[in-house]
């Protein structure tokens, strides 16, 4: 038997989860969570094997800090909207599955038999969508201006956080904006962070 945490915020569709996992045989949900803070005590105290985990759950990323304190309960994120920059970020950290909130519940249930295998559980049309999208263009130095003047810095406050003239920031933030075809700043941060770059 699978022994399952359902991480999700959204009651409606953590019952609606509950409902389908509990109805396969070999599947357990053992404890549910709303919230990122209670997601490793959740596992700890029901020792689930598969923490089935909402991306958008409120609350500090949840996904390190599992595999750190419940390293036996591996990890299979679920997205409303996912993106082949989701997938690429998911999947270089610890979790082993991601699908879409829209998958077929079977395809879910084969998902989370997977990942407690220890194997990976990708959708294939993710998986594709990941393979085919750009890589980063954006050199080191420019993830590190672009991450800064996502939290609203203008270029003197950039420049002081990396030790950098104004006029190099200027010239990172320029090679940005032309590598990834954005009209502004804003824009490149969307655009790296749909792409999942940052």
């Amino acid at each position: 038997m699978i022994r399952i945490l359902i991480a999700e915020h959204l009651p409606l569709v953590r019952r609606g989860l509950l409902a389908t996992l509990d109805a396969e045989p070999d599947l357990l949900v053992v404890a549910e969570a709303g919230h990122a803070d209670e997601v490793a005590p959740a596992a700890l105290a029901s020792a689930a094997g598969v923490a089935v985990v909402d991306l958008d759950l409120p609350g500090p990323p949840v996904v390190a800090e599992l595999a750190e304190r419940v390293p036996a309960c591996r990890t299979l994120i679920l997205s409303a909207r996912p993106d082949p920059g989701q997938v690429r970020k998911v999947l270089s950290g610890p979790a082993l599955g991601f699908m879409s909130l829209r998958v077929a519940p079977e395809r879910l249930a084969d998902g989370i038999r997977q990942v407690a295998a220890g194997s990976r559980a990708i959708e294939a049309e993710l998986a594709v969508a990941a393979l085919r999208s750009e890589c980063n263009p954006l050199t080191r130095r420019e993830l590190d201006v672009l991450r800064i003047a996502a939290e609203g810095a203008r270029s003197t406050e950039i420049a002081d956080q990396l030790f950098l003239s104004v006029g190099t920031v200027r010239n990172h933030l320029s090679r940005i904006m032309c590598k990834t075809g954005a009209r502004n700043r804003l824009d490149a941060v969307r655009i790296a962070s749909d792409s999942g770059w940052l």
